[in-house]
């Protein structure tokens, strides 16, 4: 009794994680319903698995039956020659227990065939499934435009993207199998108990389905008041830890007894949901041992009573199979919940993947197929923007410029002025909300997004690397290069030396974002990668502004040479590096304030460059 009473304890323990409940519509389901897409390739032999289910499922109905007779059967004397002329089914005799086992071992092999191949079959069609999602999802992820990144933490999304499969995963290979099964076993087992005995069955059916459904019901709500608790001390510790790590600021303040207060509040809380929690224990574990228990007595105390005497209705091998039923029954039916909430939430996830994978693309939304051969001469016409998550605020205001083939065009100004929002349009991150952007006189709109992308390169302030060698990272500009002009694009962007120094030269890793290299060594590692691009557009974005004097030397040669012959945008804080700017232009909340070369720019009295560069100098 007491080991039954740590049993159901145990079903009912709060579980560490925190659950995600699921509420599904019809919506949701429909949603869902698009998976089936995936699984149709492999339908043959998914209902093949079916097939195997289904008999695995009911050939696992026979043990309970078999089980009983064999508990109630005798040794007997098998059939003798005089019975040769009948058949193998008339001379079964379930009440030898020779027979009985004989026929339970047959069993055995057959529904351990039936579930291999059911397993594996579920397995391989599970798995061919999940290639074919995880590929169009990634696809589609890898091909979204920047606004869908805005709107979502890229954390979360592959954190989502992850449990979603895995939840989707585990449902197609064992929890749909399974949650048929116990449906099979539940029903074949009411069958089969209606048959032994109606009367029994009719007694058994109104108490102990019962009481297992209020016990479930009881369980929960249990588990609700424990994870109450739980949270309660997860609030108490993260005020122990908060007090701990800034403890200077506690004593600084003279704050103790106010997080004193905040602590002794939490605990009192833990106490008091603790306590409500084992109040309900005791009448949970009060109500298995007297309804739930004395339910089950009650049955086996009925159904011998109908197996005794001269009126006896029920043979007693028999009842031992209804007894088996019975217990199969009721694990069938405990695991039920749990199975339908694992199938609840593998259509939420389902749901998820199917907007993710349903949503438009940069290739559904650009609609551009030209192709031309691009010069690199950019023009902004009357061009405004706002960021379409804050459509209150204008980032750019009627901003308009023209770049010839080739030119050196640098952008200056505050925070916010909205530079690299130039940036972000030129490689069509965003689309103006008014205006016109072109290149070599024909509208970005007409050109294909990627031929676009193609001839641009970027170097950001803060350079991500990839995980592996610097050799793949710098092939990233251009996956066809040789090992020549890998080499010859860190020598331009001199990055040549400093690799040779490395024990393992161009197969160097430079770890998780390139935690390995110096930022100076990153920059130059991405100015080789653009290079070995070799666009017709560049974009510099503050590329030197977090490097110390000797690395900013090294990468400003290296930007030169990047910069020949290319119409180059560079967007810098420090205007010694933009002397040689064909043209600055300066930028004030949006719009251009101040145009022309550094020498103009420095000799306009009060002017807003002039002032910059006083300012830096000082």
């Amino acid at each position: 009794m007491h080991a039954l009473i740590k049993l159901f304890n145990r079903m009912f323990r709060p579980k560490g994680k925190k659950k995600e409940r699921v509420k599904l519509s019809k919506d949701s389901v429909q949603k869902a319903k698009r998976i089936f897409k995936y699984l149709k390739p492999y339908r043959g032999v998914f209902f093949i698995g079916w097939i195997f289910l289904v008999l695995s499922s009911s050939a696992g109905l026979f043990f309970p039956y078999l089980l009983g007779q064999l508990l109630g059967g005798e040794q007997t004397a098998s059939p003798g020659m005089a019975q040769s002329n009948t058949s193998w089914i008339e001379q079964i005799d379930f009440n030898n227990i020779n027979t009985v086992a004989l026929m339970l071992l047959v069993l055995f092999v057959l529904q351990s065939l039936f579930s291999f191949f059911r397993i594996i079959l579920f397995t391989k069609v599970t798995e061919n499934t999940m290639r074919d999602i995880r590929k169009e999802a990634f696809s589609k992820l890898i091909y979204m435009p920047m606004n869908f990144f805005n709107k979502n933490k890229v954390g979360e999304l592959t954190s989502r993207l992850s449990s979603d499969i895995t939840l989707v995963q585990d449902t197609l290979r064992t929890t749909i199998a399974e949650f048929f099964r116990q449906i099979i076993i539940i029903i074949g087992s009411i069958i089969f108990i209606t048959i032994v005995s109606w009367e029994l069955a009719l007694i058994m059916l109104a108490t102990v389905p019962v009481m297992a459904v209020i016990a479930v019901l009881f369980g929960r709500f249990i588990r609700k008041l424990s994870k109450e608790a739980q949270d309660a001390t997860a609030s108490s510790n993260t005020i122990i830890e908060e007090s701990m790590m800034g403890i200077t600021n506690v004593k600084t303040f003279t704050n103790e007894s106010f997080v004193m207060s905040k602590y002794r509040k939490t605990i009192e809380e833990i106490r008091r949901l603790n306590i409500k929690s084992g109040n309900w224990r005791g009448v949970f574990v009060s109500f298995i041992i007297m309804c739930l228990f004395g339910a089950i007595v009650f049955i086996i105390w009925q159904g011998l009573h109908m197996t005794i005497g001269p009126d006896a209705t029920l043979e007693k091998r028999d009842f031992y199979s209804f007894v088996m039923f019975t217990v199969f029954m009721g694990a069938s039916i405990g695991s039920i919940p749990d199975l339908y909430a694992s199938i609840q939430k593998a259509i939420g996830a389902t749901e998820h993947l199917m907007e993710l994978i349903n949503e438009n693309t940069e290739n559904d939304i650009y609609k551009g197929d030209d192709n031309p051969t691009l010069k690199g001469q950019v023009s902004f016409n009357n061009v405004s923007f706002h960021y379409p998550e804050r459509s209150d605020v204008q980032v750019l205001k009627n901003m308009s410029f023209e770049v010839n083939s080739g030119g050196k065009i640098a952008l200056v100004g505050a925070s916010g002025a909205g530079k690299s929002t130039i940036a972000s349009l030129l490689l069509r991150f965003y689309e103006p909300n008014e205006g016109t952007y072109s290149i070599d006189g024909k509208s970005v709109d007409q050109i294909d997004i990627e031929h676009l992308r193609d001839h641009m390169a970027f170097v950001p302030q803060e350079v991500i690397l990839f995980s592996g060698t610097i050799k793949e990272n710098i092939a990233f500009g251009n996956p066809d290069a040789n090992d020549d002009e890998i080499e010859a694009a860190a020598k331009k962007a001199n990055a040549y030396s400093f690799i040779k120094d490395f024990p393992d030269g161009f197969e160097t890793e430079v770890g998780d974002r390139g935690i390995q290299l110096s930022g100076g060594q990153k920059q130059r590692v991405a100015i080789a990668r653009a290079i070995l691009k070799d666009p017709k557009i560049l974009i510099l974005d503050e590329a030197t502004s977090a490097l110390d004097a000797e690395s900013e030397r090294l990468v400003q040669e290296a930007l030169n040479n990047l910069m020949e012959n290319r119409t180059s945008f560079i967007i810098a804080h420090r205007l010694s590096t933009i002397r040689k700017a064909d043209e600055i232009l300066v930028m004030e909340k949006g719009q251009i304030v101040e145009k022309g070369t550094h020498d103009e720019l420095i000799n306009m009295k009060d002017g807003v460059y002039a002032n910059l560069n006083e300012l830096q100098i000082q």
